[in-house]
């Protein structure tokens, strides 16, 4: 008969519970099942068999625990991951916020850049333009000091002319000095010149008065029956050289004309010619001055203007007759 409890309780020592009263159930059918059928020996050799597979079981438990403890760190490994892969998850979140934020900063760069290739494009251009403002400038500096080369000989040239200058200058010192000194001597003969010069004027001024006054003289005599029949200008008293006004006027006069009071007022010049217009200018200005005398002293009266001479140009004639002024030439008398 088979002990089933005792195995039982031998297996429990070695195996946990339910396996030991599992492998009993088993062992108690097999028993029954082979009691019949097999010998002691078999059974001898059965019960080795179950022995070996009990120990076989007691190593299989042993490993289950290790694996229950592999299983163990191994879940905690899973829950590391777990709580990694956590992280690493919020990780991701913010490094695709970043992306995000890195995109628009990199749309903005690109924008940025698009405006930098634009003004690199107009500085290439600005650049350009530079480059051949340069080369007109160089261009230019190259005749500049072609001009300066040319100048610089011209200048070697202009002092050594100068030279020559200050050579000649230095001999033209002396001949000027010398002339000084001829000069001092010609302005004491000038001197004695002038002074000669100036009595001979005197002398020439005295005549030229003199010949005035004797024109003047012979014109009183000639001018009333000259008047008189040219002119119908009668003389009512002689004609005298007057003061009025401050004014000397040369030929003065009381005259008729047309049954009218007239009052003659004239100059004697010895030649009249409009070819000197700066003097012909000066006699009539002068022969008007002494009208507006008379004028002044004896009030708006009808004046006969007369200018006597012994020789007047046509052309002077003209002018005068313009003016209204008798010109009376000494030959008509």
């Amino acid at each position: 008969m088979l002990n089933t409890l005792r195995i039982y309780e031998e297996l429990k020592e070695t195996l946990e519970p339910t396996a030991a009263k599992k492998i009993t159930e088993i062992l108690g059918t097999i028993y029954e099942e082979l009691r019949n059928t097999v010998t002691k020996e078999d059974f001898r050799e059965l019960k080795g068999v179950i022995l070996d597979l009990a120990e076989a079981q007691k190593r299989t438990e042993q490993k289950v625990e290790e694996l229950a403890e592999a299983q163990k760190r191994t879940e905690q490994k899973v829950e590391e991951l777990a709580e990694a892969q956590k992280r690493t998850e919020q990780k991701v979140e913010e490094l695709a916020e970043a992306q995000k934020r890195t995109e628009q900063r990199l749309d903005s760069l690109a924008l940025r850049v698009e405006e930098l290739a634009e003004a690199q494009k107009k500085t290439e251009q600005r650049l350009d333009s530079l480059a051949l403002r340069v080369e007109e400038l160089a261009e230019a500096q190259k005749r500049t000091e072609q001009r300066l080369d040319s100048l610089a000989l011209r200048v070697e040239e202009l002092a050594e002319a100068q030279k020559k200058t200050e050579q000649r200058l230095d001999s033209l010192a002396l001949r000027v000095e010398e002339l000084a000194e001829a000069q001092k001597k010609t302005e004491i003969e000038v001197a004695k010149l002038a002074k000669g010069l100036q009595e001979t004027r005197g002398e020439l001024g005295g005549l030229s008065r003199s010949m005035s006054y004797a024109f003047e003289n012979e014109a009183f005599r000639k001018l009333p029956d000259f008047l008189k029949e040219k002119f119908g200008i009668e003389i009512k008293e002689k004609l005298i050289r007057e003061d009025i006004g401050g004014k000397e006027i040369n030929i003065f006069g009381i005259a008729r004309r047309n049954g009218a009071e007239v009052y003659v007022v004239g100059e004697s010049k010895l030649r009249l010619d409009e070819r000197k217009d700066k003097r012909v200018k000066e006699v009539f200005e002068e022969l008007e001055n002494k009208v507006k005398a008379v004028k002044a002293e004896y009030g708006n009266k009808d004046i006969v203007k007369i200018l006597i001479t012994h020789y007047a140009t046509k052309g002077f004639l003209n002018r005068a007759k313009e003016k209204g002024i008798i010109v009376i030439q000494s030959f008509e008398w």
